[in-house]
């Protein structure tokens, strides 16, 4: 099997932005633009960049495992977790499946919401064409109930940062939620912001994840730090 040549200044980028590496698991900061896994688009993801870098960086001249147990949104950035063998795909895929990985996400909000914490439960539907979720009331065919908690954290002249702690795992649940809430998030206009952000991105990141290592069996928590735009914001994250 053989991988692209990854430049220079791609190396150091992804070297910067791996959090944790060992022989089962790799996870990284992901940017806002890159896609975790191939889709209609054809642009390289960032699994098939991590096979190229691990190919380079080992020399390892046969084909390189790298799982997808879960995905981030394009335009959001944060933790994602990636497996380097098939042993822990399968058990990180089942660690998700049971609730037993627990995800909390920061969002920078266009409003403050009127309760600075609370449970949010609604019921969502897909619509395909639209790549959108929307609310719909209970008991609606093909819908599925979303549940997540948010805590205010802090704010700025005029946005506001909310801590999410997500309960089950739907499409676009955070967005669609926080934007029904009234408080959508900066740089969202699919839901409900004003106006784009400068690098097409949404002001959603997976800030941290915890989860029982899949070989080890040994507790895990790895956080990652917000986008350089965030700075000032969320000072804690860049200390």
């Amino acid at each position: 099997m053989e991988y692209r040549t990854l430049t220079d200044n791609e190396i150091r980028d992804l070297e910067s932005r791996i959090l944790f590496e060992d022989n089962h698991l790799l996870v990284v900061n992901k940017k806002v633009g890159e896609i975790v896994q191939g889709d209609k688009t054809g642009d390289e993801c960032l699994a098939e960049t991590l096979k190229a870098y691990i190919a380079g960086r080992d020399g390892k001249p046969g084909k390189v495992f790298m799982g997808v147990p879960h995905r981030l949104d394009r335009p959001v950035s944060g933790v994602c977790v990636f497996a380097k063998t098939s042993k822990a795909l399968e058990r990180l895929c089942e660690a998700l499946r049971t609730s037993q990985m627990h995800k909390t996400y920061w969002a920078l909000c266009c409003s403050k919401p009127a309760a600075l914490e609370g449970h949010l439960e609604d019921w969502l539907i897909r619509n395909e064409k639209q790549n959108k979720s929307y609310i719909v009331p209970a008991g609606r065919t093909g819908a599925k109930l979303a549940k997540l908690n948010y805590k205010y954290l802090r704010s700025t002249d005029r946005y506001h940062l909310l801590e999410v702690e997500l309960l089950t795992g739907r499409h676009h649940q955070i967005r669609c939620q926080l934007s029904h809430l009234g408080c959508p998030i900066k740089g969202d206009l699919k839901y409900g912001a004003p106006r784009s952000n400068p690098d097409g991105g949404i002001c959603l990141h997976a800030r941290s994840i915890t989860f029982t290592h899949p070989v080890k069996k040994e507790p895990l928590t790895i956080t990652a730090e917000v986008p350089y735009s965030w700075k000032g914001v969320a000072p804690e994250a860049n200390s």
